[in-house]
């Protein structure tokens, strides 16, 4: 009996996804049956295009059969390679060119204040995300993708790392636990990504165990193009290092937060999922908050003490905007500088609340101004009013100032025109 394989997703409700089925024969060339909503205008660019995977991928005979529900190129090319791959074992990559302008590095210390999970297998809901401008987007080969479908995830999110713009977000990917965690950067590494995210994080080996396996697949790739005497590509010019984002989620986790956050040079920040954390402790996430406060707080200030950013969980109620507003002003009074969102409605309030408030800004400008003067006058202490300011409050000033201007809630220049 032929061996069939199936990917994708069809069905009512069903947009910009394909379902392919293939059979690989013996002989007959490739029959390719094609059904598409957008047949009468793309019919033909789509038999090309899936022509030209399957002789790329060296397949000379097989039953194809595309049902399009207004696929772009990018998932019909994943779809398709995914296919081949469950059935014929062959290193060849079916990759569509990248934009120059998609290709872009990011900062150490960015801001983190949203990241928006997508499911790694849903393409509908990858390719506007980028215009709601989150800071980032999360490409979700765990817990969004059921276990049946990880295997042609990785082939999508691989494409969609390629071919879609996001509009300066960084371009992130969870990647799964352990060994197959392991495997999916083979398919995201080269190809565009900013930061990995490390599901349920419990010891610092585990970061470790992800950077030996970035290096490598780096070297194996340059082994490669040494061979074919080819340069390095514009994605890996830029994308020169790649960062890391460990995500507590189990009381293990939480004891061994510190060691985690200071484990590797590229980890940029430590974040915390509360949905696994409080299942791992066999209590309810409620909105006070009460039962993940010591985990937050031990995050927070692993994070701070290793130098890098604290990152909150997900808020789960996407209609209630309050409730989410009053989430973010206690995630941020506990230290945080940002947190996960699941619906781009999300992404507007948790900007407004992490930004620096008027008053915020205002106290910071006297504190800031009033210590250049007396650095100016070689002053040692630092005076507003009758009172003594300290340097610990003077280094949050700065921040708070340097956040507003990043955030263009300030001028650059504002000292040249202030008056206290």
């Amino acid at each position: 009996m032929a061996e069939i394989a199936t990917t994708g997703n069809k069905g009512k409700g069903i947009r910009s996804d394909c379902f392919v089925t293939l059979e690989l024969t013996t002989g007959g060339g490739i029959n390719l049956q094609l059904e598409s909503k957008v047949g009468v205008m793309y019919g033909e660019s789509i038999r090309k295009l899936a022509l030209e995977i399957m002789e790329s991928l060296e397949i000379k005979n097989a039953n194809l059969k595309i049902e399009d529900a207004g696929a772009l190129p990018l998932v019909i090319a994943a779809r398709i390679e995914a296919a081949v791959k469950k059935l014929h074992k062959t290193d060849k990559e079916y990759l569509l060119p990248v934009p120059a302008e998609h290709v872009y590095a990011t900062a150490r210390d960015k801001n983190r204040f949203s990241r928006l999970y997508l499911p790694g297998n849903s393409p509908a809901l990858m390719i506007n995300a980028g215009i709601h401008h989150p800071d980032g987007i999360i490409l979700d080969l765990e817990d969004a993708v059921a276990p049946d479908k990880k295997f042609e995830a990785r082939f999508l999110v691989r494409n969609a790392l390629r071919s879609i713009d996001f509009y300066g977000a960084e371009h992130m990917v969870r990647i799964n636990q352990g060994e197959r965690g392991l495997e999916d950067l083979e398919y995201v590494i080269a190809h565009n990504v900013n930061l990995i995210l490390l599901p349920k994080c419990e010891h610092a080996g585990q970061v470790l165990a992800v950077n030996r396996k970035i290096a490598r697949i780096r070297e194996m790739r340059q082994e490669v193009q040494s061979e074919k005497r080819k340069a390095k590509s514009e994605i890996e010019e830029k994308n020169s290092e790649i960062w890391l984002m460990p995500i507590i989620e189990s009381a293990l986790g939480v004891i061994n937060a510190y060691s985690i956050a200071s484990s590797a040079d590229n980890v940029v920040a430590l974040a915390i999922g509360l949905e696994d954390y409080t299942a791992d402790l066999g209590t309810m996430r409620t909105l006070e908050g009460k039962e993940s406060f010591f985990a937050r707080s031990m995050v927070v200030n692993a994070a701070r003490a290793a130098g890098i950013q604290p990152i909150d969980s997900v808020f789960s109620d996407i209609g209630d905007m309050e409730a989410l507003r009053q989430n973010v002003l206690n995630s941020k009074a506990l230290g945080f500088d940002g947190m996960g969102c699941i619906h781009p409605r999300q992404i507007k309030v948790i900007h407004e609340a992490f930004a620096p408030s008027s008053e915020e800004i205002e106290k910071a400008k006297k504190i800031v101004f009033a210590f250049h003067e007396a650095e100016k006058k070689g002053l040692g202490v630092v005076a507003l009013g009758n009172k003594m300011i300290d340097p610990p409050v003077v280094k949050r000033a700065l921040n708070t100032i340097n956040l507003a201007v990043k955030m263009n809630k300030l001028a650059e220049n504002w000292r040249e025109s202030y008056e206290i």
